[in-house]
């Protein structure tokens, strides 16, 4: 009997929050997934700038946090609602719906004491605005087992997109991720490193444009080899998985330590940015294995610089994003949260331990009933 599963997901990117309601068909964990709508639901301009300043390094204050929690987990479920409405469908013939919220933090280990990843956008209020079960805080039970708590997308790609062929998939949002799905059977991830957020900052400092259409820009420049050598020397790019990351260690300040000396244009530093983005990728997906297919989800698919960069880097592959294998590449992040709600609403783990790190598999999130 089919279930439908709505998944919900706001990027480091912070640009909007994909909505999208999926159908899954038969019991097995590779059940039929068939995407039957999606959006982007707008994140406000002055709710956007509260949550970057929120995610900035350094201290927070927690009454901001606690009535942002509440604001976004009211968005979410307006988001629901839009995305229901729009396929005519009622909010009861909704099993779960799958939030992953707003990562306001990110410390995995090794970068604390104490490693934890917070996520806002109250599950409480997203259950009681829209009469659904809703699925949330999908990463601290990774990380109680001593895991990254992320990428947590690996599992839900090795569900849905494994093939007797060598396959990569490369989620570029805010950062950007790998997932490698060897011919031979296993499944391997981490995060590669800045995706689109370092990009998306540049060009609104400097055009005051919120992305970078088509990579145009980016285009326009070219890599100034010094810039590139110095941020691709950051520790990070040759750690060993597993690995997380997020903007409080890619970030503008990161950036203009790297810029401190150098006469670099504008649009040269933005096309360094997408070098490193696409150096970074390349040099995981060269790590396993000499040719195969890359499919590359998120904001970045749509990059048509970046995607060139990623081909011209990984001539043996095929570079594609993933709506050429059954899944549009805007709204593969969002059915993956529905996957994972229903994992939880059917006692399945979720987790991936090869690649998080974390001691053993295990159901994630928790349930907030209707």
């Amino acid at each position: 009997m089919a279930e439908l599963y709505v998944g919900l997901m706001s990027g480091t990117s912070v640009d909007s929050i994909d909505a999208v309601l999926v159908e899954f068909s038969g019991h097995e964990a590779t059940a039929g997934l068939h995407t039957i709508a999606a959006i982007g639901y707008p994140i406000s301009a002055e709710v956007r700038e509260a949550i970057l300043a929120l995610c900035a390094p350094g201290p927070s204050e927690l009454d901001r946090a606690g009535q942002l929690d509440r604001q976004l987990g009211a968005l979410f479920a307006q988001a629901t609602l839009q995305v229901l409405d729009q396929a005519g469908v009622q909010p009861s013939a909704v099993t779960a719906i799958g939030s992953h919220g707003q990562t306001i933090r990110h410390r995995p280990p090794g970068s604390v004491s104490t490693p934890f990843s917070l996520q806002i956008g109250d599950p409480n209020t997203i259950a009681a605005h829209t009469g659904i079960t809703t699925v949330a805080d999908f990463r601290r039970r990774d990380m109680a087992l001593g895991g990254q708590g992320a990428p947590l997308m690996p599992a839900f790609h090795n569900a849905v997109f494994r093939t007797e062929r060598d396959r990569a998939v490369v989620n570029i949002g805010g950062m950007a991720n790998i997932t490698e799905l060897s011919a031979a059977g296993g499944v391997r991830g981490y995060d590669t490193g800045p995706g689109n957020a370092l990009l998306d900052y540049w060009i609104k400092l400097h055009l005051g444009k919120p992305y970078d259409a088509d990579g145009a820009w980016a285009a326009s420049g070219a890599p100034n080899p010094e810039l590139l050598h110095r941020l691709l020397a950051d520790p990070f790019f040759s750690m060993p998985p597993p690995k997380s990351t997020g903007r409080e260690a890619f970030n503008p300040s990161w950036l203009e330590r790297a810029c401190a000396g150098l006469h670099v244009t504008p649009a040269d530093v933005q096309s360094t940015l997408a070098e490193v983005t696409a150096a970074s990728i390349a040099n995981g997906v060269h790590e396993f294995a000499r040719g195969g297919e890359l499919l590359v989800c998120g904001g970045g698919a749509r990059n048509k610089d970046l995607m060139q960069r990623l081909q011209r880097r990984l001539p043996t592959w095929t570079v594609a994003a993933t709506d050429h294998y059954g899944v549009d590449a805007d709204w593969v992040e969002g059915a993956g949260f529905a996957w994972l709600a229903r994992q939880t609403i059917r006692g399945l783990p979720g987790n991936c331990p090869a690649v998080t790190g974390a001691d053993r598999e295990s159901i994630l999130g928790a349930i907030y009933p209707a």
